[in-house]
Parts: structure tokens; C-alpha cells; sequence
């Protein structure tokens, strides 16, 4: 990357923190854009930023989340994370906002989380005063919720007017499209650049960085699989486990259709989640009320145990930009609980699985279909394809392995 800049590790002190001689690695500020239930705050901080930090920790690396947040209510997170958290609230003048959180970006290394300009591009304009190494992590691509390259944005004048003067204007917002697009060219300025799927970095550069899971939490011998299925209501059904936030292009109506084809009654998919964006999820329940079940939002630390009640961990990608770009959180979660997997061929799920998951084409009821057929036709096969699943999972997406390639990416720094 152009423009880089370098930070001077000193020994640590022979006093106890660790060996005489040894270099003590630098604080490292994780900038976060919104830390909401909306945002980063879901799944009670287990998404990728808290795994960053935890990955982080386990490095060596002294690490604080500071980010903003539009809502007055705790998340809840699940961690030992130093988190800061700033109000914000979107429209109006948010300056002492903005320095409130440069006050709080104390780290020898800034680490925006999202190509955004309420994170990337804020950690740019903070650069330009305080002269701090800056690392971009980028785990969506975000304009392709606005048509990807197609984006264009070509306003009336009295539209144009509308949108910068109105209070809730569009160019008011600090992650309208045009500012994501015109950000994208500025991904170059950043020091090192981290991301998570083939696809970004084909797009963006920089290093993959998986997403890491708790193998040590997610453990399935320490859960019982009936126990929690009488738990949660779903004894006595084959449990298809979705585990997050209902999108059209998460494939869930796909394998809906692929239920109604199958005509088997006691399949059923579980919802553990829903959708923090809109009301999605409820249009699924009214369309198939009889195939899903919604536990609703469960606390991070008892999604193993949730967990253990599915048979199956479904992850029915579409064929769409969005996918894939995208490392679902859910796939390891099933990975790390020896669950059979049955994906999509779409982005790097194939890749992540390696061999250990059930693959049908994507936008294919009939296939996913077929695939499930299998699956509970030699249910010991699916059972040590997963039991294959964890090893690679451990191997490959626990936090271990996840510390180890970020301790490189950031050794170039130091």
C-alpha cells in the first residue's frame, strides 16, 4: 500500500509482563462505525469485529473497540473487550461526536472495521492529524446493496438541492452509495488491508483473515443434542438450523420450496435470530407457517447449546453479488458443532467447507431437495462429514488460527 507508515516496538520491561527483551506488541484502537443491536452490537458482539479483537488479544495485542451508536440501549455484548461507545445520532451536527471518538482512538494502530465513511473515512481524516498507521478491514462489499458497479447517482438540481438542504436529506447521511463509491478509491491509502473471501480481496487487495470461531465454546461434547432440542420446543423434528438474519439473498426461500417438495412434515427450519433490518423474517412465517419455527434472538454464549439442536446447518446463498462476498458466520458455527452442512455453491462457501459440507446449486429448490434426501438417507455419513467439518474448522477458523495470520499481517507494521 502507498504511503506507509511504521511504528517502533521498545522491550518489554523485565517486571512480569513477559520475558526481558521481548518487543511489546502496540495498542491497537478497532473503529467501528455503528455498535448497535443493528450494527456490530448484534449477536451480543459475536460478529466480526469482536472476533477481530478477540483474535487480536490472543496475539499479544492490547486492543479497545470504540464506535458509534445511534440507540440509547445496551447490546449486551458477550465479551472482555474494552468497548467505547459513542451517541450519535445521524442527520444532525455530529461534531463533538467525531471528537469525542478521536479523543477515545488512543491505539498505536487504528483499525476501521467497513469500507464506510463513518469508519474508513473517519480513521483517514484522523491520519491526517495524528499520523497513525491505519489497517481497513472490509467484510461486505458494501455498494452492492446499491447495484455494485452499476451504481450511478445522477439527481435533478432540485433533487440535488433536496438531498444536501432537507435535515433528512440522502447526502446528509454519512454512508449514502455515492460516498461509498467515491471511498472505494481511496482503499490504497490505508497500510494494510484485511478482508475475508477471495472476492474482496480480488476486488480491494490486502490479506484474508477468516473469520475465527471459539472451537473451545462451540464444542460438541459438551452438549447434548436431545436435551436441547426438548429445551427449545423441537422434539420430535428434524431440525434444518439457520442461525441469523432472513435476506432474499440468503436462499431461505429456496429451501422452503425445496420443504414443500419434500412434503415431510416433521422437517422443519429453525430460525435462531431474525432480521434486524426489517420485517423479512415475518413474510417468510406468513408464506410457510408451517415449516419455520423462530426461537427469536438468543445470548451468544448459549448458541452452542442452541446449536446442538439442529441436525442440519443450512446456508441456501443465492447466486448474488452480496453473497458472495460474504463469510458466514453461521457456516462455522456449524463446522465447530460437527454438524452436517448443507451450502450453496456461491462465493467461498465451497472452500471454506473443503470437501466436508453437502454443496447444491444455488437458486435450486429441486437440488437442495436432493441434497437433504441424501443427507437422512445415510445419516452416518452426514454425521462424520461432520465430525470431518470440526477438524477442518479447528484446523483452519478457530481463533488460534485466526491470531496467528493477523499477528503476521500486522508484524509488517511494527
Amino acid at each position: 500500500m502507498s504511503d506507509r507508515r511504521f511504528i517502533a516496538c521498545t522491550p518489554e520491561r523485565d517486571d512480569g509482563t513477559g520475558p526481558s527483551g521481548r518487543l511489546s506488541k502496540p495498542t491497537v484502537s478497532l473503529l467501528v462505525s455503528d455498535l448497535s443491536r443493528q450494527g456490530a452490537g448484534r449477536w451480543g458482539g459475536g460478529v466480526r469485529p469482536f472476533l477481530l479483537g478477540q483474535a487480536l488479544q490472543r496475539a499479544g495485542y492490547p486492543v479497545q473497540i470504540v464506535g458509534f451508536s445511534t440507540t440509547v440501549e445496551n447490546p449486551g455484548w458477550d465479551t472482555d473487550l474494552p468497548v467505547c461507545k459513542i451517541p450519535l445520532a445521524w442527520g444532525q451536527s455530529n461534531l463533538r461526536a467525531v471528537q469525542a471518538l478521536w479523543q477515545h482512538l488512543t491505539g498505536d494502530i487504528i483499525y476501521a472495521y467497513k469500507l464506510k465513511p463513518s469508519s474508513f473515512g473517519l480513521a483517514l481524516l484522523h491520519r491526517l492529524r495524528y499520523r497513525r498507521p491505519l489497517v481497513l478491514d472490509i467484510d461486505d462489499w458494501e455498494l452492492s446493496w446499491h447495484g455494485g458497479d452499476h451504481y450511478r447517482y445522477r439527481p435533478t438540481p432540485q433533487q440535488l438541492a433536496r438531498d444536501l438542504l432537507k435535515p433528512q436529506g440522502a447526502l446528509r447521511q454519512p454512508d449514502h452509495p455515492l460516498y461509498l463509491k467515491t471511498l472505494e478509491a481511496w482503499v490504497t491509502k490505508a497500510d494494510l488491508v484485511t478482508t475475508h473471501t477471495p472476492f474482496l480481496q480480488q476486488r480491494f487487495g490486502g490479506v484474508i483473515i477468516p473469520n475465527g470461531k471459539d472451537t473451545e465454546l462451540f464444542d460438541p461434547d459438551r452438549y447434548c443434542p436431545e436435551a436441547s432440542r426438548a429445551a427449545y420446543g423441537l422434539r420430535g423434528y428434524r431440525v434444518l438450523m439457520f442461525p441469523g438474519a432472513p435476506r432474499p439473498y440468503k436462499g431461505l426461500e429456496d429451501l422452503l420450496m425445496a420443504l414443500d417438495q419434500l412434503g415431510q412434515d416433521d422437517l422443519k427450519l429453525v430460525v435462531v435470530g431474525g432480521s434486524p433490518y426489517d420485517d423479512y423474517d415475518r413474510t417468510l412465517m406468513e408464506h410457510w407457517p408451517d415449516r419455520i419455527v423462530h426461537l427469536g434472538q438468543q445470548p451468544y454464549r448459549d448458541m452452542p447449546r442452541v446449536m446442538a439442536a439442529a441436525h442440519v446447518v443450512v446456508v441456501p446463498q443465492r447466486a448474488e453479488p452480496a453473497a458472495q462476498a460474504q463469510f458466514p458466520l453461521k457456516l462455522t458455527d456449524g463446522m465447530a458443532m460437527a454438524k452436517p452442512i448443507l451450502a450453496t455453491r456461491v462465493g467461498p462457501l465451497p472452500a471454506i467447507l473443503g470437501g466436508t459440507g453437502y454443496l447444491a446449486d444455488p437458486d435450486q429448490p429441486a437440488d437442495l431437495a436432493a441434497q437433504l434426501q441424501a443427507i437422512f438417507a445415510n445419516w452416518p455419513a452426514a454425521q462424520s462429514r461432520g465430525r470431518q467439518a470440526r477438524q477442518r474448522c479447528c484446523e483452519h477458523y478457530s481463533l488460534d488460527a485466526m491470531a496467528t495470520q493477523l499477528h503476521r499481517a500486522f508484524a509488517a507494521l511494527c
